[in-house]
């Protein structure tokens, strides 16, 4: 298993976000985390990468007990994420944010070849390579912020609400080219409010409600799932 959690409990001074879950996401897989807003999804994968701090609960990657790591030997293990509201480099240039995510890396070479094909899975950036990210559109910043992450090199990437904002044609773009990158070798964990997009690519979801997994299984079964579709999926 890549990423075994188990009883994630987490605290916002005393309030408790999570409630003890446990989730998994294997090689190769894309899975998903659905529920409502407030239902703990974004604090699951600031957890997992240490952005805040668990009251208890272990987190293992390519098993080894990553909970007490520091978040930039997170990402050199190859664990990255994508947060939510992009949190570009307003002020740098698209080539200058690609080349901040590879960071950690000590390898020329290697960094060369996967702008080239960050590059490949988002044209445009290529063509505002020297533009100012603050004067990207929406969409185009989203594409930059996930570019950045593929950067650090990535075995899982942590999305968090990358369709949030956008049109719905540029919502369609974003999650072909999430299923583009799991096609390259990445695994990808997925917090999403469009759900319905988010269990069409997943192979596995978790539902999320108040802090605690209530439900999981294959995400085709959970479409069908009628208490699933009434609660997130209009139906």
């Amino acid at each position: 298993m890549m990423l075994s959690v188990k009883d994630l409990t987490i605290h916002y001074g005393a309030i408790q976000a999570l409630r003890g879950i446990s989730f998994d996401v294997d090689e190769g897989e894309i899975i998903t985390l659905i529920g409502s807003n407030g239902a703990g999804k974004s604090t699951a994968l600031n957890g997992i990468s240490q952005v805040i701090k668990k009251t208890s609960g272990t987190v293992e990657f390519n098993g080894r007990d990553i909970s007490s790591f520091a978040p930039d030997r997170i990402v050199q293990s190859g664990l990255v994420q994508v947060p939510e509201g992009r949190r570009i480099f307003a002020n740098l240039s698209v080539r200058d944010n690609l080349e901040m995510g590879a960071y950690t890396r000590r390898d020329p070479a290697g960094i060369k070849r996967d702008m080239e094909m960050v590059y490949g899975l988002f044209p445009r950036l290529r063509e505002r390579i020297r533009q100012i990210a603050g004067t990207l559109s929406g969409g185009e910043q989203q594409m930059l912020a996930m570019g950045r992450g593929l950067m650090a090199k990535p075995r899982l990437l942590l999305l968090d609400e990358p369709s949030m904002g956008l049109a719905p044609i540029l919502v369609d773009e974003i999650f072909a080219i999430i299923r583009r990158i799991n096609e390259t070798g990445a695994a990808i964990l997925l917090v999403e409010q469009n759900a319905y997009k988010a269990l069409g690519i997943a192979s596995r979801a978790y539902i999320l409600e108040t802090g605690r997994v209530v439900k999981s299984g294959p995400a085709a079964a959970l479409m069908k799932d009628d208490a699933v579709k009434a609660a997130y999926l209009g139906g």
